[in-house]
Parts: structure tokens; C-alpha cells; sequence
């Protein structure tokens, strides 16, 4: 069933402010649709003030700009790169593209992000890089894992698609590896449909990102007049963002504060209400400091087993409401065996990728939607169960 035939979907994309004046500046004003235009580079500036970065390049996608960061680390086949095996296919497979490894990792059972304490054993001769997943917008203890990269001379690229302004120790999720990708995917808390962005964190990284993303060109300096023509100079691919989308964007970014805002009260509304159900030992919840520090880009509980959660779920469906599992595991999915392999056991993700539930979160839900999809858990365990 799709998101439509519910009361209270699970997303519902929305307009925030001048997303549909700017496209029409775009195209009446501006008279630029292609790659690369004048609400391209608003969003890349927005970007790179808001977070700090040195440089922010505007894709296609989350899996665009992971692409990006496998090109730009020169990845050969068999060249490993560590990750968690809890994630999107994305994290893997912009990898795997180019011959790479993905070698799977266990993840934490309080925050389901990377086990930082699993990582140097993943290390071999092979190993290039870590990708770390910020999970539901809540930070991977990232001074652990940069300095497991600086012992073992490995980049260190965050896949922050979940965790735009969220923050680790007073800086932006995104900023602290060598690169970061954000995704502003329709179920995102910015959204432009589809989109993403590549940040950079060091300036000798810059100039050969802008070559990848302009299919192998350096068309970039031949704009900024640093070349005389423009010619195909390394790999690369079409990584650019159309300028319609990213008018979209640049409305979004200017009341992204405010939209993470209502977003978290969404989170902290849910886990005050669900809090007596995990007193009562029914479900676990996100810890509470992973709440208090994440952007509000999702919700989930834990139940108690597999079978319990898809029961929750078409209980919910009867009354209305969406709610909807998360990944399935990449080490236990076809792709993953074939073009990955584990570090070891994966005992947590295997039992917790089998209990996770997400809840409705969107911007525009109401106080008394979340009242509702809350009471609707509660009725399941207090009454239904019984």
C-alpha cells in the first residue's frame, strides 16, 4: 500500500516557502535550467556557511555524491572499504562500482550506528576507507573513528544523509571526515524531490571533485576563465543538479532551521509519550541523549521480536496509520554477498534490523496526529496483545 491510502502517511513532501517563485525565477528570470546556475550556487554558499565546510558541490543525490567520493579516492577492484552492513544499498554499492569491497561491520545496539570498536579489526592491507552512517541524524563517535583513520592512514567519508544540522561535539555532521553527502530525498528533512550535495573538507580535494562531477571536464575553470578551452581531462560522470531543483532547494535551506525545529518536537513528543510503554518492558526506545542531540529526521522503537513488529505494523495500517520497517541488513542481501563480506559476526544487526519500527515524521504533522499514532501503539500492547 502506498502513503496515500492512510490517514497519517508515514512522509508527506511539503512547501515550506518560495520553492515555487524560485523555480519560476529559474525559468523567467534566470533563464538557466542545466546544471550549475545561479540557485546552484545560492545552495552550495548556504551550505558551505550554515556547516563550515570548504566546499559544497550540489548532485543528483546522496548516491551521486558517494559515487563522487569513490571516484575522487582513485578506488581499484579489490581495494576494501569499511562500512556498517545496517545502511541503504547506496553506502555499498557507489563502491562496489568501482571494483571495491565493502567490508561489513556490526553496529552499536544504542544508537544503530558503526561500532567504532569493531573497526580497527576490519583494517587489512586492502583497506582505503571508512564510511560512516549517521543514523537517524544521532553522530558516530567520530574522534575514535577519525583517529583509527589517522593511525591507519584511511579517508574517512560520512554518509550524512540523515543529518543535516545535526552536530558532533559543536560541528556539523558531514564536516569532520574528508567528505561528507547529504541527501535531500523527498522523506528527508530538506527535501528537493530528488538531490544531494557533496561536502569537501580540504582545499586540494576541491578542484578534481569539480572535474568528476562535470562528466571528466574541467569546464568549471574554463568559467572562471583559468583555461582557455575546456576539454575531457580524468573520469567522471554527469553529477550536476538541474537548476529547477535546485530552486526548489534554496527555498527549503532558508527555513531549514525552522524545520528541524518542528521536526524534533515531533521526536521529543513521541518519546514522552512512549516512554511508559518501555517502562513496561514493551519497546525500547532511542536513547534519550540520542534524541536530544539528533534533527528530528526520524523516529524509531524497538520491539521485543521480528513477528511482533510486522503484527504492529498492520495494526496500525487498520487504524489509518503508517508505519514502516528500515533496512534490510547488505551483508545478508544477495548484492552484499556477492560484492562484500563481514568483519566478523553481526549479531546486532542481524536482531535489531528484525525489530525496527519508524514512525510517522513529517513537517505538517499535527500535535494531535502524533497523539494518535502514539495512542495507536499503546492500544496494540495494552489491549490488542491481550
Amino acid at each position: 500500500m502506498i502513503d496515500r491510502e492512510y490517514r497519517i502517511p508515514f512522509n508527506k513532501p511539503y512547501i515550506v516557502g518560495k520553492e515555487l517563485t524560485y523555480i519560476a525565477d529559474a525559468v523567467n528570470r534566470n533563464k538557466h535550467l542545466a546544471g550549475d546556475g545561479p540557485f546552484t550556487r545560492k545552495c552550495e554558499k548556504w551550505l558551505e556557511n550554515a556547516l563550515g565546510c570548504h566546499r559544497a558541490l550540489l548532485t543528483p543525490s546522496c548516491t551521486a555524491s558517494l559515487e563522487c567520493v569513490a571516484l575522487l579516492c582513485d578506488l581499484k577492484p579489490g581495494d576494501e572499504v569499511i562500512m556498517p552492513s545496517f545502511t541503504f544499498v547506496s553506502t555499498a554499492n557507489a563502491f562496489a562500482l568501482r571494483g571495491a569491497v565493502p567490508v561489513f561491520v556490526d553496529i552499536r545496539p544504542d544508537t544503530l550506528n558503526i561500532d567504532e570498536t569493531l573497526i580497527a579489526q576490519a583494517v587489512s592491507p586492502r583497506t582505503k576507507g571508512i564510511v560512516v552512517v549517521h543514523y537517524a541524524g544521532t553522530p558516530c563517535a567520530m574522534d575514535e573513528i577519525l583517529d583509527i583513520g589517522e593511525s591507519f592512514n584511511l579517508w574517512i567519508a560520512e554518509d550524512a544523509a540523515h543529518a543535516l544540522l545535526s552536530k558532533y561535539r559543536g560541528r556539523f555532521l558531514g564536516t569532520l571526515g574528508q567528505f561528507g553527502c547529504l541527501s535531500f530525498h523527498e522523506t528527508k528533512n530538506i527535501i528537493s524531490g530528488e538531490g544531494g550535495a557533496l561536502l569537501l573538507n580540504s582545499e586540494r580535494l576541491v578542484k578534481q571533485a569539480e572535474i568528476i562531477r562535470d562528466k571528466g571536464t574541467n569546464r568549471r575553470q574554463f568559467f572562471e576563465g583559468h583555461v582557455d578551452k575546456y576539454s575531457w581531462v580524468d573520469l567522471g560522470s554527469s553529477f550536476l543538479t538541474s537548476d529547477i531543483v535546485a530552486a526548489f532547494l534554496y527555498a527549503q535551506l532558508e527555513n531549514a532551521h525552522r524545520i528541524v525545529d518542528a521536526r524534533c518536537k515531533t521526536i521529543h513528543a513521541y518519546h514522552r509519550l512512549l516512554e511508559p510503554l518501555q517502562d513496561e518492558g514493551f519497546l525500547k526506545l532511542p536513547h534519550r541523549d540520542a534524541v536530544s542531540t539528533c534533527n528530528g529526521h526520524l523516529y524509531f522503537v524497538l520491539t521485543r521480536s521480528a513477528d511482533e513488529r510486522s503484527r504492529l505494523i498492520r495494526y496500525l495500517g487498520r487504524h489509518g496509520i503508517l508505519a514502516v520497517f528500515h533496512y534490510v541488513p547488505l551483508h545478508s542481501s544477495p548484492g552484499g554477498r556477492k560484492y562484500g563480506r563481514t568483519a566478523g559476526p553481526m549479531p546486532v544487526t542481524d536482531d535489531l534490523s528484525s525489530r525496527v519500527l519508524r514512525l510517522p515524521v513529517y513537517y505538517g504533522i499535527t500535535d494531535e496526529e502524533v497523539c494518535e499514532v502514539a495512542a495507536g501503539v499503546k492500544r496494540f500492547f495494552h489491549e490488542y496483545l491481550r
